[in-house]
């Protein structure tokens, strides 16, 4: 076996000596790995920043390019030979064509979502479940180990104005 007293900086220590530092070493190895968390996080939170910031930068300057490239290609179908006013009116009519497409597109993909069956059926049967099981009976105070002096006591008077158990026919549920 290899002697501990040959390794470089290493004494003879105490076994509480070793596991206060291999205790300080794991801490300090923990500390050091949420920190490195930390700074890898920043720089993705940093890196996602900036990505969202210029995909909204160029969805803005799109949207802005929409009018443009409309007026060019009315005044495009001008220069073949067509009126103004057709022009506008071919380009305005291709915009809506293409919004009733992707109106239609859109209306066939909403037709084939369907309500979710299987959570459906499991929220049917814990209602059966719960509907048919009885509650759990209240614990009633001890009474008999109580003596009883004569006259009304206040404990006499909570005794007789307790609250009744609910019956299980008489439990409604809320749709909310």
């Amino acid at each position: 076996m290899s002697d501990p007293s040959n390794y470089p900086g290493s004494t003879d220590r105490s076994l509480g000596q070793l596991f206060a530092s291999a205790t300080a070493e794991m801490s300090a190895l923990v500390h050091d790995e949420i920190a490195l968390a930390k700074a890898e996080m920043r720089q993705d939170v940093k890196r996602g920043v900036i990505g969202s910031a210029s995909a909204a930068v160029a969805g803005v300057l799109l949207l802005f390019s929409i009018p443009v490239l409309s007026f060019a290609a009315a005044y495009g179908i001008h220069n073949l030979g067509l009126g103004l006013a057709w022009s506008f009116l071919i380009v305005g009519g291709a915009f809506i064509l293409l919004g009733a497409l992707i109106f239609l597109f859109g209306l066939a993909k909403l037709k084939k979502v369907k309500p979710p069956e299987k959570s459906i059926a499991s929220a049917k049967q814990t209602a059966a479940v719960l509907q048919s099981a009885k509650p759990h009976p209240r614990p009633a105070v001890a009474v008999a180990s109580l003596e009883r002096n004569q006259g009304s006591t206040l404990l006499d008077k909570a005794i007789e104005n307790r609250p009744v158990q609910d019956k299980p026919a008489s439990v409604t549920r809320s749709s909310t």
